[in-house]
């Protein structure tokens, strides 16, 4: 099973290669579309996932508050630019502009995650009590790519 880390490093790796595709695609194509709601799916999940399991450990800790504090700031800031997009119509120059704000802003968001909060998490966070915790990301992140619509309804109710 792989380390909370290297799950959600390879995660990243995923999302950067469906921004990549995005940035290549046109209009409101196929192919966008299904880019799009690959991403969209995938970054929902593994953001709460990631949440749930990796910054609620680090967030225990009195050295890691801060940098999960900004990440699941980061996190709500980068919803909120999804969610526009998801109900932007994706032929007009607007949706581009925004994706492109949001591609921009998600990378930042993986290289200070890998880079900062990773070394922050390995220093406090002894390896005996995060042992385990790639299972539990993937689990959740199973669980929440199965409750994103209803998370959207309900914030929409809000």
């Amino acid at each position: 099973m792989p380390s909370i880390y290297d799950a959600i490093k390879s995660d990243h790796d995923e999302h950067r290669t469906l921004l990549d595709k995005l940035a290549e695609t046109s209009g409101d194509s196929q192919e966008r579309k299904t880019a799009w709601d690959t991403f969209y799916y995938e970054v929902k999940s593994h953001a709460a996932a990631e949440e749930e399991t990796f910054y609620s450990k680090l967030i225990s800790q009195t050295w890691g508050q801060d940098a999960a504090r900004h990440s699941v700031h980061e996190h709500q800031q980068l919803d909120d630019l999804m969610e526009e997009l998801n109900g932007m119509d994706m032929s007009s120059p607007g949706w581009l502009t925004k994706f492109k704000t949001l591609k921009h802003e998600y990378e930042h968001h993986m290289d200070e995650e890998e880079n900062e909060v990773f070394e922050r998490a390995r220093e406090v966070i002894p390896g005996s009590e995060i042992d385990g915790f790639g299972a539990r990301f993937e689990e959740r992140k199973a669980q929440e790519r199965r409750l994103v619509d209803e998370k959207v309804e309900d914030s929409l109710e809000d």
